[in-house]
């Protein structure tokens, strides 16, 4: 997310509130320095979503614009750990 305001990004203030927001739906977060990966039910991370621009326009963040990419997956469980160990293993392998 990101204010299209005067202000070019979100202050830390801004990104805790959502922070807070992802915990308390129960999504598991990674937070990092360029945004957040969230895993979850597709509706439950959606709903966290429409939450976080909600609270941000209550603390009085006129303009959000959120960029989003979705990973889906059928044919087998996979967290995001997962992903990251699976690249660790090849880089030592």
């Amino acid at each position: 997310m990101r204010r299209t305001d005067r202000r070019r990004s979100l202050g830390f203030e801004e990104v805790a509130i959502s922070e807070r927001i992802l915990a308390a739906a129960g999504l598991k977060t990674h937070l990092h320095a360029y945004g957040t990966n969230i895993e979850g039910d597709w509706d439950r991370v959606f709903a966290a979503v429409k939450q976080c621009h909600q609270a941000l326009h209550t603390a009085g963040v006129p303009r959000i614009s959120t960029s989003m990419r979705f990973g889906t997956r059928i044919d087998r469980e996979q967290t995001m750990e997962d992903k990251v160990r699976s690249v660790e293993d090849k880089l030592t392998s």
